[in-house]
């Protein structure tokens, strides 16, 4: 603890005496001053102990002193030391009285004990509490690195509450709690999760101190919290909340920037690391792609876990923020203009999404960059697949009615589903991923999965301009030959294909004969130049009259 009057008081070598103040004597002392302005008040910082002889001053002006005593006690002085034996032989009454009356801590400096021992004994207690909390604040290092070791951060943060007696709590990407210390600081940590997120919009590293979780029927709660990101990047990656009763002295300093340190160390990767994870992440997943799921075990060894073994899902997703950022960084480039704003990252955002709700459920997860896409390997049922399929729909949710991926929206994500598949069928669900992946692009949705795609209709896949302009290719000389009122060829191939080539149904429908109905099908062979006996015209005419269909 830093130096106090009391401990001052207690200095067998200084001697001296208390005549005003006794009790606020635990004050604590920031240094000694020594002033024999009228005035010192414009060179004082508070917490100081202020050493007089009086030598201008009307000490025994009960007025003069009041006004003296007054301006020491509002700009923060701790205590007075008077010196007897100087300019005046005893504590003058008038100087006693004003400092009863303020309140403040008056001391009787004998004239056998120099200032300058005083001084030197504030200076000496100072460096002694600097020294002890620099020696406790490495102690409190090597105990957090020790329990980080052996327990991972929840030891540290059990060791961190304890060196600040206080609680500490573990954030991840997204703002949520991934663990506290003590248990019962969950509650709290958790109310803190808008405060963690405002933080994670600032650049790191970045710290802020909020008033915590405070309830008026139960004071003792009302913590003050420090909230410190963690992270190298840009964008932090975690954070770091630690909640006490009061400000943090040097000593619970040195253990909170410990921690930062040391679950910076656990929870980001270096540069060379996270490069080499990411290349073992893209070649096991080319080695299931080329249907080699044994070299594919192999090389990852226990680093997913059972992933590659249970029923996963392949997800395949894409942002055209992504291509187009890279097309206008490169056209400005080009043109000598500065790079354009990055803007918001759909893909990064998603990979936050997945990778933080794999991690609280504790599921291994494969997540490969692939330029502007991105292919996520994640437990089938599990959380990672749940979070992203959520993440979708909140995104589509608050998308206007008006806009549409077809339509442009450039921040939009597009992704798209594997059925539940294995390690031997790896290739398949990729296609599967890429086939849903097609299908939302086409109907301006931000997530398919390919088993809705399966249990629904083919009809949605041909609103397409592609599949468009072949119908409408294939159809033109029908509706050509109709334009001329020479007959309704294009209605007669319509209901002939409903009955499934059956004349008199057909005829029926048209309210025609049925050797009408003939005449205008040897008609249409004429025209097209194909035979209707042919399978696929028939599969061809029909999907040509679905795709021109009006809505």
């Amino acid at each position: 603890m830093p130096p106090t009057l009391a401990s001052l008081v207690h200095h067998s070598a200084l001697k001296l005496t208390v005549r005003a103040g006794e009790d606020r004597l635990d004050v604590p002392v920031r240094w000694a001053h020594v002033s024999e302005l009228a005035d010192p008040v414009p060179y004082m910082e508070g917490g100081e102990l202020l050493l007089i002889t009086a030598l201008k001053l009307d000490a025994e002006d009960p007025e003069a002193m009041h006004r003296y005593v007054k301006r020491l006690a509002d700009a923060g002085v701790v205590g007075l030391g008077f010196a007897v034996g100087v300019n005046y032989d005893d504590v003058p009454e008038a100087l006693v009285a004003a400092a009863r009356q303020e309140g403040l801590p008056l001391l009787e400096v004998p004239r056998r004990t120099p200032f300058l021992a005083i001084s030197k004994a504030v200076s000496a207690a100072i460096a002694a509490d600097q020294y002890r909390a620099v020696t406790a604040g490495f102690a409190a290092q090597r105990e957090l690195t020790r329990r980080t070791l052996a327990d991972g951060p929840e030891g540290l943060l059990a060791a961190l509450a304890a060196q600040v007696d206080g609680w500490a709590a573990l954030y991840d990407a997204s703002g949520a709690v991934v663990a506290t210390a003590p248990e019962w600081a969950g509650r709290r940590a958790a109310r803190l999760t808008a405060d963690v997120q405002r933080l994670r919009e600032r650049p790191a590293p970045a710290s802020s101190v909020v008033g915590g979780a405070q309830n008026p029927e139960h004071p003792e709660n009302a913590d003050r919290v420090e909230l410190h990101s963690l992270g190298t990047s840009r964008r932090p990656r975690s954070a770091l909340a630690v909640g006490t009763a009061a400000a943090l002295g040097t000593a619970e300093r040195y253990a909170v920037h410990s921690a930062i340190a040391l679950l910076t160390l656990t929870t980001e990767r270096s540069r060379s690391l996270h490069e080499a994870g990411l290349r073992i992440d893209a070649a096991v997943l080319r080695m299931l792609l080329a249907g080699e799921p044994d070299h594919a075990r192999t090389v990852a060894g226990d680093l997913y876990g059972g992933l590659l073994d249970a029923p996963f899902r392949m997800i395949v997703a894409e942002s055209p923020a992504a291509r187009n950022r890279a097309a206008a960084a490169a056209a400005q480039t080009a043109a000598g203009d500065a790079a354009p704003e990055t803007g918001s990252d759909p893909l990064g955002a998603l990979v936050e999404v997945v990778e933080s709700a794999a991690a609280r459920a504790g599921e291994a997860v494969l997540v490969v960059p692939e330029g502007e896409r991105l292919v996520v390997l994640a437990t089938d049922g599990g959380a990672a697949v749940a979070a992203c399929v959520e993440h979708a729909s909140a995104l589509e949710a608050a998308r206007p009615a008006s806009e549409s991926l077809a339509g442009g929206d450039e921040e939009s994500l597009v992704v798209g589903l594997s059925a539940p598949s294995g390690p031997i069928a790896a290739s398949a669900a990729y296609k599967q991923a890429q086939q849903a992946l097609s299908v939302a692009r086409r109907r301006g949705r931000v997530c398919v999965e390919h088993e809705h795609v399966a249990a629904g209709s083919v009809l949605p896949l041909l609103a397409d301009d592609a599949v468009r302009a072949f119908a409408d290719g294939l159809l033109r000389a029908l509706r050509d030959h109709d334009a001329t009122g020479r007959g309704d060829l294009v209605a007669s191939v319509r209901a002939w294909l409903s009955r499934h080539g059956q004349w008199d149904a057909a005829a029926a429908d048209l309210g025609v004969h049925r050797h009408t109905l003939r005449y205008r099908m040897r008609r249409v062979e004429e025209i097209l130049g194909r035979s209707l006996d042919d399978p696929d015209v028939r599969m061809e005419l029909w999907l040509a009259l679905k795709a021109t269909a009006p809505d």
